[in-house]
């Protein structure tokens, strides 16, 4: 099996030509392997209490507008756990990751358009570390002796990060198929 040219290490675009079979052979399908699994592996483990809980996200998908929320939320629960394992075994691999990377962009929007606010802690709650209150530890009056904006401002980020990411990788997946080593190509000889 070749790659295609858009994978391939041209030797003399290379400063040790030598290593282009390498690069061709192992390193780059061991990369996108590496990758889906990564890829599918997350989507199956945030998918999972989803699973366990199917109509918990009833009320957040139709705020986002996505009516019937017992259609979408459950529906979502299965693409995030089906859509990981196909990822990640490399079947049906294009429109599985096509359906997340727009599931983890919307997931992107809605953290951007919608942060966690200014502080997590209520005034009851700031003036508990100010008494020396023992429910919290060092380490917690340290995070959150701004009332939780500096922490806050991290899970924001956060956030908005790993969902642009995940989306980025599923959405190369869904352009360039699910690689070398993939069950598309090793089952059915071409990519679906």
């Amino acid at each position: 099996m070749h790659l295609s040219d858009e994978t391939q290490s041209p030797r003399d675009t290379l400063f040790i030509p030598a290593f282009a079979s390498f690069y061709d052979q192992l390193a780059q399908p061991l990369a996108w392997v590496v990758l889906r699994l990564a890829v599918g592996g997350m989507l199956m483990v945030e998918g999972w209490p989803k699973i366990m809980a199917p109509m918990a996200q009833t009320g957040f998908v139709e705020s986002l507008g996505f009516y019937p929320g017992w259609l979408w939320s459950p529906l979502l629960a299965v693409l995030q756990v089906c859509g990981g394992f196909f990822i990640a075994a490399g079947l049906f691999t294009r429109p599985f990751a096509l359906a997340n990377g727009i599931m983890l962009l919307i997931t992107y929007w809605f953290h951007a358009t919608h942060p966690y606010g200014d502080a997590l802690l209520t005034q009851t709650g700031m003036a508990a570390i100010a008494a020396g209150s023992d429910l919290f530890t060092p380490e917690g009056v340290t995070r959150l002796a701004d009332g939780g904006t500096r922490f806050l401002e991290q899970v924001q980020t956060k956030a908005e990060l790993a969902s642009l990411f995940w989306a980025g990788g599923a959405l190369l997946f869904a352009a360039f198929g699910g690689g070398y080593l993939s069950l598309d190509r090793l089952m059915m000889r071409r990519q679906f």
